[in-house]
């Protein structure tokens, strides 16, 4: 019995030292799979947003907890919008709040992610 405690204790510290403080553990395949779904209304600007896309939103909030993680999540997502020139600006700085879901960085190909 022992050595099953001793054994847990192990794994547990191991898996405190994986992610080092400060350093981001969200990545930029999460968020592009956060927000895929968004990408047409992000591209149009119209139309409804799909329940699919608000998940994929509020799962991009639930990720990014920490300060390295959401300025991760912000070069992310500043990356993906800028491989797609179509994005509309309004939509994708409207997004968290037509989803309902409040984001503490812009989606937006412009913003300075280590504010």
């Amino acid at each position: 019995m022992k050595g099953v405690v001793i054994s847990v204790f192990v794994v547990l510290a191991m898996v405190q030292f994986m992610v080092k403080p400060g350093q981001a553990a969200v990545s930029c395949d999460e968020v592009n799979e956060c927000l895929a779904s968004c990408i047409p209304y992000l591209t149009s600007g119209a139309g409804n947003l799909t329940a699919q896309c608000c998940g994929g939103v509020g799962k991009l909030q639930k990720i990014a907890e920490t300060t390295a993680d959401k300025q991760a999540a912000c070069n992310c997502v500043k990356q993906a919008a800028a491989r797609i020139p179509t994005i509309k600006e309004d939509a994708a700085s409207s997004l968290p709040a037509k989803c309902n879901v409040q984001i503490n960085f812009p989606i937006s190909k412009n913003t300075n992610c280590q504010e």
